[in-house]
């Protein structure tokens, strides 16, 4: 882990720039975690940002750190404008409402940003494939894979109407490596393989659709479950390799301000990659490569 030197801070060019006024993103999942960063980054750029999720003031799942409430303040105070809507994306009347509500209120949308992932809930339960009940699919894939592929189902045609727009898919990815844990390989290769598909279908539509890598993520529940928080995680050796959640939001970011960023469509990107390729950090100045397992 370094820091770049004589570069340009991330937030120093997005100030500049703006690069992402005028767009519209929705992004999923986004009360805690990646999709809270990725909405933060992006309502910094420019974006109007419409945060979805289980999550509302005074009403979180699980009683988890974070809503999508407390997402669209922290885009506000970074000067960026965000809207939250409340949305379980396992009901597909609730993912068509959202969409509904953006053509209504914007009539475009431009980036998507596929992150809900229902398996927080009961967590990556360690052990063999037949040992582990059969109920982990619906969180991994009712909840994650086809949610994310619902969001599309309903999303693409207002896509299509704007040329250039851009689909991104969270994921975790290590070069095709088993991940240790089934149902957790299966989905995220599932995601993968999604954009994959529809980056063939869409590449005539100028629609450049692609998957995108954390590293391991210091999240609000990660922190939480090791001990620690954001001020003191160094004191945790298990996180020593760690990134916040703002490294992957960066990330993506920097791809949907990419005039040419049709080039990687249908690829599988790591934060760490394409921090070195834009030449950005993580908010402690620190350049984290891609994560390993």
């Amino acid at each position: 882990m370094e820091s770049y030197n004589g570069v340009i801070s991330h937030d120093e060019r997005i100030g500049w720039m703006k690069l992402l006024t005028e767009k519209v993103a929705l992004v999923t999942g986004g009360s805690r975690g990646a999709g809270r960063a990725i909405a933060v980054e992006l309502g910094k750029a420019g974006a109007t940002v419409y945060v979805t999720g289980r999550s509302t003031k005074g009403n979180s799942t699980k009683n988890f750190p974070g809503t999508i409430d407390d997402t669209v303040i922290q885009i506000e105070e970074a000067g960026g404008k965000g809207i939250a809507v409340r949305c379980d994306h396992t009901i597909d009347e609730e993912t068509k409402a959202v969409i509904e509500q953006i053509r209504e209120e914007q009539g475009r949308l431009d980036i998507l940003v596929n992150n809900v992932w229902g398996a927080h809930d009961i967590g990556v339960n360690p052990g063999a494939f037949w040992e582990l009940p059969l109920e982990i699919w619906d969180k991994m894939f009712t909840a994650g894979v086809r949610a994310q592929l619902a969001t599309n189902h309903f999303a693409i045609p207002l896509l299509r109407e704007n040329k250039e727009a851009l689909i991104i898919h969270t994921t975790f990815w290590d070069e095709g490596k088993y991940t240790g844990q089934f149902y957790y390989d299966l989905a995220k290769n599932a995601l993968v393989r999604m954009a994959y598909g529809l980056s063939e279908e869409l590449k005539d539509e100028g629609i450049a659709v692609m998957s995108v890598s954390p590293g391991f993520m210091r999240t609000e529940l990660v922190l939480q479950h090791m001990g620690v928080s954001e001020e003191n995680w160094q004191e945790s050796e298990a996180l020593q390799k760690s990134e916040t959640p703002y490294y992957v939001g960066r990330a993506i970011t920097s791809l949907a301000t990419d005039s040419k960023v049709m080039k990687k469509t249908g690829q599988v990107l790591r934060a760490g990659d394409l921090a070195e390729e834009y030449r950005f950090t993580d908010v402690d100045g620190r350049y984290i490569p891609p994560f390993t397992m």
